[in-house]
């Protein structure tokens, strides 16, 4: 529970000064307005117990805002040339906002740099990077847009949603928070495509088939980059497009199996490969529960083995890959097998983490690669 939800000490925030600029279709207000909402901060500044004061002509980083709503004592954000650009404090609103706009830190305030308020390790998005603070001039406004695209993306994922995705889904995530296209209408048409493709893939149409499902997976990065640099991240949003995630990849290879006659391939091993498959990714995921249960971090994270070996395992997207390549050279049926047969490796090589991690544990607990000081 962060400390702005705890019933004893209520934390108001404070919009300082104003902008006209948009950064991701959205007005400084707006912005600063949905980042505190996140921490449950109260309106009225006279029931407060404390005061987290931002000035709407910068533009702060989330764990920027958590520190600032966080802070038990009295600090001042500063910026790189040690201008103050936010307070967190104890203190009547007039005086803090009077402060604030004249960039001055209340007598008594404790000044701290970005890096000093907030740490840069990320475990939502498995990363870690130094917290953004960027003064918010019109000149900059693409490179804003740009970092905070950046903060928007997971750090360990696979290699097509890492190396490929960024630059096309960085354009159409502007066209979409620049028209009020939703988070949750992207995941829509995912939807959609995640049919498509398994119908199409059923019926042996595999070039079509894997022209929706690339849609797809490039809509699924699209929908959550949307939702997080236009702040639109809602319970119902993150369970609609995580259950497409995690449901549809076991259909599309069934799908795929049961599609090889009518492409004119008779597969000899279909229900072994099936049966691999399904149960690799089953058990799988399995093992991540059972890692985080027992370590307390996504499997992913632990070591830089962990997440170089993330950038290629037998999710969704290295084995679509896979499937490409076996169509490139008109053998649908040994791509499936492929398949299987990484599944099934990926499957022992996550076995042989947890019992790697369990002995390592006796030294003491396990700690993220990512979450070392650097």
């Amino acid at each position: 529970m962060s400390a702005s939800e705890s019933p004893a000490r209520r934390v108001a925030g404070v919009i300082v000064g104003q902008s006209e600029l948009r950064v991701w279709g959205l007005t400084s207000e707006t912005r600063l307005q949905r980042q505190l909402a996140r921490f449950r901060v109260v309106d009225d500044a006279s029931t407060a117990q404390r005061l987290a004061l931002l000035r709407a002509d910068w533009v702060f980083d989330d764990a920027l805002v958590r520190g600032l709503v966080d802070a038990v004592d009295d600090v001042a954000l500063t910026a790189p040339d040690g201008t103050v650009v936010a307070l967190a404090v104890a203190a009547t609103l007039a005086d803090a906002a009077a402060s604030l706009a004249g960039h001055r830190a209340p007598a008594g305030t404790r000044l701290v740099t970005p890096a000093q308020l907030a740490d840069g390790y990320n475990d939502a998005l498995r990363k870690r990077e130094p917290p953004y603070l960027m003064p918010l001039v019109a000149a900059d406004l693409p490179a804003i847009e740009k970092r905070i695209f950046a903060g928007s993306y997971k750090g360990v994922t696979d290699l097509v949603t890492l190396y490929v995705w960024p630059r096309p889904a960085r354009w159409v995530t502007r066209v979409c928070a620049n028209t009020g296209i939703t988070p949750n209408q992207v995941t829509s048409a995912s939807l959609v495509l995640v049919l498509a493709a398994m119908v199409l893939f059923w019926t042996g149409h595999y070039s079509w088939g894997m022209a929706a499902a690339w849609v797809m997976t490039f809509l699924d990065t699209v929908d959550g980059k949307l939702a997080r640099v236009t702040l639109q991240s809602s319970p119902w949003g993150n369970v609609f497009d995580h259950s497409i995630d995690l449901i549809h990849p076991p259909f599309w290879w069934w799908a795929w199996i049961v599609g090889l006659p009518a492409a004119g391939f008779d597969y000899t091993y279909s229900a072994l490969a099936l049966t691999v498959i399904v149960a690799g990714y089953v058990l799988q995921r399995i093992e991540e529960g059972i890692f985080m249960a027992c370590f307390k971090m996504d499997m992913h994270v632990w070591e830089p083995f962990d997440s170089r070996l993330r950038l290629i395992t037998a999710r969704r997207n290295p084995n679509l890959l896979i499937l490409n390549a076996s169509l490139i050279f008109g053998r649908p049926d040994l791509g499936i097998g492929l398949v299987a047969v990484w599944t099934a490796v990926c499957l022992v090589l996550h076995a042989l983490r947890i019992v790697q991690a369990a002995f390592a544990r006796r030294q003491g607990p396990l700690r993220s690669w990512l979450a070392a000081p650097t």
